[in-house]
């Protein structure tokens, strides 16, 4: 998760809460995908986030993480 926050650039008094996931195997590739809703201090969700974190099932294993960023 944390790796999610520096790249998704979090302020450090927001949290980042998880909604949704799903798993899915195509293409030679796994790919997780979560949904986050960022929520500032007041409880408040500012924005929400779909995560994509994809890793090659053959070698040499590459991963990549993309985001996509909905402004509330």
């Amino acid at each position: 998760m944390d790796d999610y926050i520096k790249k998704l650039n979090i302020p450090k008094e927001h949290k980042l809460v998880q909604t949704d996931t799903k798993w899915e195997q195509r293409k030679g590739q796994d790919t997780d995908t979560y949904w986050y809703d960022e929520v500032n201090q007041e409880g408040n969700t500012v924005a929400k986030y779909v995560i994509r974190d994809s890793t090659s099932m053959y070698p040499p294993f590459g991963r990549s993480i993309n985001h996509e960023k909905i402004i509330v």
